[in-house]
């Protein structure tokens, strides 16, 4: 399954930082975070629990930068 969520970041180094936290996270098959758009794109692995992964990706992303935000 792929979805697309709209995020908030300030700048596109930190972007690049979030995308690498979803794309590390259990549950992504792939991520792609698009800092000129502000959207990311996930398709998860097959049987995930989209919820739990997203909170999870959410978790990541904000250890690097802790006031970004992914609408989900």
């Amino acid at each position: 399954m792929k979805k697309t969520y709209p995020v908030e970041v300030d700048c596109a180094n930190c972007a690049a930082k979030m995308e690498e936290a979803v794309k590390g996270t259990p549950g992504v098959a792939s991520a792609t975070l698009n800092f000129m758009t502000l959207k990311l794109k996930v398709e998860f692995v097959e049987g995930a629990d989209e919820s739990a992964v997203m909170k999870e990706a959410l978790k990541r992303c904000k250890k690097v930068e802790s006031d970004c935000e992914i609408i989900f």
